[in-house]
């Protein structure tokens, strides 16, 4: 039986998808399973980011200059909210490109373009828990003393501004040693609420917000300061200068 021309043109781009996800998870193969944000991703969250990319054409594997990042994040805006990006969040992608180019080379490396878009996937997904289930025994450690010593007065509590500083703080990176988590690849966590293959999308609560400044003088216990700090901690494990989740200021 013949296909039709639309049947054949359906039939190209779902090739060209999979061609495009097996390279980014062939690629994560030939790096460290620790630095690799992307395998934080299930199946079905992966395919709709490469999906993403596909429709944008980002094309895998190259770097983006400043305008390849901005028209990106322009035209994902435009699908996903419908309206133009503002100039306040184009100011913060311009902001977040500076992050992820330390060496001022007026380009990215696709694994880091990758990573930032993955842990964006995660924060816009995932609710809170799941993503605290993604830390490991050592990063809750390592959160637990960074909070002890913000917390002088050894009251249980820190401000807002402590915490934000702390967010700055993951991306000092660690010694190899330190850093070595011990952390399955397979720990991708449960399926996301809102991932495609989701039948309860939409039911999903505690969903991280897109951007989270704390009140400089608000109270922060302990569990607070874990969920406000997640995210951070996750996109630091790569071992990179680059900044893939750039923190309020």
């Amino acid at each position: 039986m013949r296909l039709s021309r639309g049947q054949m043109i359906r039939t190209e781009e779902e090739t060209d998808l999979k061609r495009v996800v097996d390279l980014a998870w062939s690629y994560s193969g030939s790096i460290a399973a620790w630095d690799n944000l992307n395998l934080l991703l299930t199946e079905e969250e992966m395919y709709s980011l490469m999906e993403t990319f596909s429709q944008c054409k980002v094309i895998p594997e190259c770097t983006l200059n400043l305008d390849d990042f901005l028209h990106y994040k322009h035209l994902v805006n435009r699908r996903m909210q419908e309206k133009q990006l503002s100039d306040e969040l184009e100011e913060q992608a311009s902001l977040q490109f500076s992050s992820m180019d330390p060496e001022k080379k007026g380009q990215i490396e696709w694994i880091d373009f990758l990573s930032h878009e993955s842990i964006c996937l995660l924060q816009k997904l995932r609710s809170q828990n799941s993503l605290l289930r993604l830390l490991s025994e050592k990063e809750r450690e390592r959160a637990r003393a960074t909070f002890l010593t913000l917390d002088q007065d050894n009251d249980g509590l820190i401000t807002g501004s402590e915490c934000r500083k702390a967010q700055h703080g993951w991306f000092r990176k660690q010694s190899k040693e330190a850093a070595s988590c011990n952390v399955s690849i397979s720990h991708v966590g449960p399926m996301s609420e809102s991932s495609p293959a989701s039948s309860t999308s939409g039911k999903s609560q505690e969903k991280v917000p897109l951007a989270t400044v704390l009140d400089e003088n608000k109270q922060v216990n302990w569990d607070a300061f874990l969920r406000e700090n997640v995210l951070f901690i996750l996109a630091a494990r790569p071992n990179s200068s680059a900044i893939h989740l750039k923190p309020s200021i």
